[in-house]
């Protein structure tokens, strides 16, 4: 009855910012629980899959292995990023060893954006959803003042009421951001461990394929 109540008192001004803040929470949710499901499953996947390369008699059965595991396209472009450059082209610059450094980075770059999808979003709600919740407080404070100031008489009973459902914007702001905030928390401890073990496997695929009697793709 409170919001209801708020909504109806308030102008459009008041109901922009309400609805401003039920689009943030839809959009942060579906965020929260898409990279739920997304992190858990790549983390599960990086593992299983860089056991299935070490595991491979070669890099040729080693690819086919990993594709069996590796759904979300984080492992394959690392090994395929060691594949020869083309002659003549400035990929094929510098020796093998630079080859393999700039492929791996760009690949791994890639893999990471990837993961990162959707962090800024859950910041950006974390950071400003309070502050358009406190905007949504004075403005509905000051149109509830405005009001009772052309009434006439005033009590306590006329302020405390339309100030206090103003109030629920306040809060309404703060439970959009709170779920955001530990989202972006969370994601980000996933992401970075999920990171880490990316790199030492590039690392150990760069030492593997710039080895003289490393089989090359």
């Amino acid at each position: 009855m409170g919001i209801a109540q708020l909504l109806g008192q308030t102008d459009a001004i008041g109901r922009a910012v309400a609805l401003l803040l039920l689009l943030m929470s839809v959009a942060s949710w579906v965020v929260i629980l898409w990279k739920a499901w997304l992190l858990r499953r790549a983390g599960a996947d990086v593992a299983r899959a860089t056991a299935a390369f070490w595991q491979a008699p070669s890099l040729a059965e080693a690819r086919e292995r990993v594709g069996a595991f590796d759904r979300e396209g984080l492992v394959l472009p690392l090994i395929a990023s060691t594949a020869a450059q083309a002659p003549g082209s400035l990929a094929a610059a510098g020796d093998r060893s630079q080859q393999l450094t700039r492929g791996l980075r760009d690949a791994l770059h890639a893999g990471v954006d990837k993961l990162q999808f959707g962090q800024v979003l859950l910041a950006s709600v974390g950071s400003t959803a309070p502050f358009v919740g406190l905007l949504g407080t004075v403005w509905g404070i000051y149109h509830a003042l405005t009001g009772i100031a052309t009434a006439g008489q005033i009590s306590v009973d006329q302020v405390a009421g339309p100030v206090g459902e103003a109030l629920i914007m306040t809060a309404a702001g703060l439970a959009v951001a709170i779920p955001a905030v530990l989202g972006y928390n969370v994601f980000g401890r996933r992401i970075g461990r999920i990171e880490a073990d990316l790199e030492g496997f590039a690392r150990d695929l760069r030492e593997l394929a710039a080895a003289p009697a490393a089989e090359q793709p």
